[in-house]
């Protein structure tokens, strides 16, 4: 089976984004992901993925959308089944504007062992959205401390295998 078309929107010019950058990470994060997703049963999205840019506005309005929550989001998933007329599709929501700052914030307390030490910037913080993102798609949840290690272990990996990232974000730099 062909892997599924990746679009990418932007609607936020802030921070700028390398959108060709932005696209091969996600189309090699993406077809990382596929091979659990098909294990698991999820469908493959034969209509492809959006991978959609938000301001921290636009972030939070989709968050409180999808969740209840009114915080701005480092990504939102969102899945569209398969009907008579059209083929599933899928959305990634993600904030760059949260990935400068949350990059900026980063507490090495609160990272993982494997994280610890590793160059990170608001280019790999990007790019583990979207990679967290793939993992929600391909049927992993977080919602148990249990779940959000291996999902975190999972896209660590994912990141690894689309290394050495590109400077997604522009003006960024990893530390």
């Amino acid at each position: 089976m062909q892997t599924p078309e990746i679009r990418l929107q932007t609607r936020s010019s802030s921070p700028r984004v390398d959108r060709a950058a932005l696209l091969a990470v996600a189309r090699a994060l993406f077809a990382a992901s596929l091979p659990l997703a098909r294990r698991r049963g999820v469908a493959p999205w034969d209509g492809g993925v959006d991978v959609i840019l938000l301001s921290p506005r636009q972030s939070a309005a989709a968050h409180f959308a999808a969740t209840e929550s009114d915080e701005p989001a480092d990504d939102v998933t969102l899945r569209y089944a398969a009907g008579p007329m059209w083929p599933a599709r899928a959305e990634l929501l993600v904030c760059p504007a949260v990935a400068v700052r949350n990059a900026a914030a980063r507490d090495p307390e609160t990272l993982l062992p494997q994280e610890r030490g590793l160059p990170w910037g608001a280019s790999e913080e990007l790019a583990l959205y979207l990679a967290h993102g793939f993992d929600h798609l391909a049927g992993s949840d977080d919602a148990t401390a249990a779940g959000y290690r291996a999902m975190r272990l999972r896209e660590l990996r994912w990141l690894a295998t689309a290394s050495p990232l590109p400077a997604l974000v522009r003006g960024s730099r990893s530390r």
